[in-house]
């Protein structure tokens, strides 16, 4: 099939690479001209494992290619896939629809008749049935898919999702959808899940609001766990046998960040207020506070570990990305833990594998290490917050020989504390014991 991707951030691009995989001919589409050139050269803008070299090899057969022209796009295409954002507004919980409404209208303005429109944007539920009839008045059909991808996993949850959910109504683009998906669904048998435009919507804020509050459940026990002198690890350890409880996203730490569940969830909360339901998510508020929390008591713990003040302290961090296998730094928990702690009056150090360009752009106060070592070089305490593998592969011992305190607070329960308290650290992770 021809087909056209509107916008080439993270979900763009990683979607228009997948279906050229896939045997498509596909062309992106974006607004900012330096980002197609990058895309055009076959370079990713962005860290995501797997994808340049996917990107590189459909640049060069021909089969993906990029423009600044909708209209190009659009009049070239049989199927068009709108995958722009849809950020928090400034000082509000809602969604800022300004980019999607502006893609609709642009495709809108150059569709050919009888050719279907994809949303898989984030959205907040009615948005699809309001477009609709933009896309219905240019002579085509809307389906609502949305995207399930997880940063550091997204080619393979493109190529091969657990589900597809499609929002269709009265039929209309199910032929054209199921002839871009076929190759996904009849290599894996993929489960198909056809439903109303406003299930579609909420498949995935449901989705992303389930993931926050079993995230923020086993942070509350972390703070109860620290209260009583338990170990939250070993807790989620033993309620994650039961197979109704399991054990995926019962990690106590940090908790979420990043583009997606932050914004989701506050978005969701918004426009369940909008439709007069707000009572039904008010859960979602404690939630959002549980993890905001969590980050307040890291900063909190290296304070304790620095004997009541973090002024005047050298810190050395490790870690600034919202999660391993990414670059990014939207509401990252990490992040906001080292400015914190430089506002505490802390010299910060810090390393991270790939996001440290996108963060010196923006927090150039910092000082931005070479090295994990450099990082911790005489360091008074060391803040784990990303984990990143690397920084599980630390040799304690060699570490204590360079910091001036062998203080460590691991903010991701995923360093080993045996063996960093058999090298001579005093070590402490958010919702475990001192030891």
């Amino acid at each position: 099939m021809k087909m056209s991707v509107i916008g080439t951030g993270y979900l763009g691009a990683t979607h228009a690479a997948a279906m050229a995989e896939l045997g498509h001919e596909v062309i992106g589409v974006d607004v900012d001209l330096d980002k197609i050139a990058r895309l055009t050269r076959g370079e990713v803008p962005f860290f995501e494992p797997g994808l340049p070299e996917l990107l590189s090899k459909h640049v060069a057969t021909g089969r993906l290619r990029f423009t600044a022209s909708v209209q190009e796009a659009v009049e070239w295409a049989d199927i068009h896939f709108v995958c722009v954002g849809t950020p928090q507004k400034p000082g509000e919980y809602a969604a800022d629809l300004r980019y999607i409404d502006a893609s609709f209208g642009a495709v809108a303005e150059h569709l050919r008749p009888g050719t279907t429109v994809v949303g898989k944007s984030t959205v907040p539920v009615g948005t699809a049935a309001r477009l609709a009839v933009l896309v219905r008045a240019a002579g085509g059909n809307l389906v609502w898919n949305p995207e399930f991808l997880r940063e550091g996993f997204a080619v393979k949850d493109t190529l091969h999702p657990d589900r597809i959910v499609l929002g269709i109504e009265d039929g209309a683009g199910k032929a054209a959808i199921d002839e871009a998906y076929a190759p996904i669904v009849s290599a894996d048998d993929t489960p198909v899940v056809i439903t109303d435009y406003a299930t579609a919507e909420l498949v995935k804020v449901a989705a992303n609001s389930f993931l926050a509050t079993k995230i923020s459940f086993i942070n509350a026990m972390a703070e109860v766990c620290e209260a009583t002198g338990a170990d939250v690890t070993m807790l989620a350890k033993a309620i994650g046998h039961d197979e109704r409880i399991g054990h995926r996203f019962l990690h106590a730490g940090l908790g979420f960040g990043g583009g997606c569940l932050p914004k989701d969830i506050r978005a969701f909360m918004a426009r369940a207020g909008e439709l007069g339901v707000d009572q039904a998510l008010s859960f979602l508020k404690n939630v959002d506070e549980i993890n905001l929390r969590r980050r307040a008591r890291m900063v909190d713990l290296a304070r304790e570990l620095c004997d009541g003040s973090l002024a005047g302290r050298r810190v050395g961090v490790l870690g600034l990305a919202f999660k391993p296998n990414s670059d990014d730094i939207r509401d990252s928990p990490a992040l906001d833990v080292a400015l914190n702690v430089q506002r505490a009056g802390a010299a910060v150090r810090v390393y991270d594998p790939e996001a440290m360009t996108t963060a010196e752009g923006l927090y150039p106060s910092l000082f931005y290490a070479a090295s994990p070592a450099e990082a911790c070089r005489d360091a008074d305490i060391v803040l784990h917050l990303t984990e990143w593998s690397v920084f599980r592969e630390l040799d304690p011992g060699e570490l204590k020989s360079l910091v001036a305190a062998p203080r460590i607070v691991d903010g991701r329960n995923a360093l080993d504390p045996d063996k960093w308290i058999a090298a001579g650290w005093h070590f402490r992770a958010l919702g475990r014991p001192y030891r």
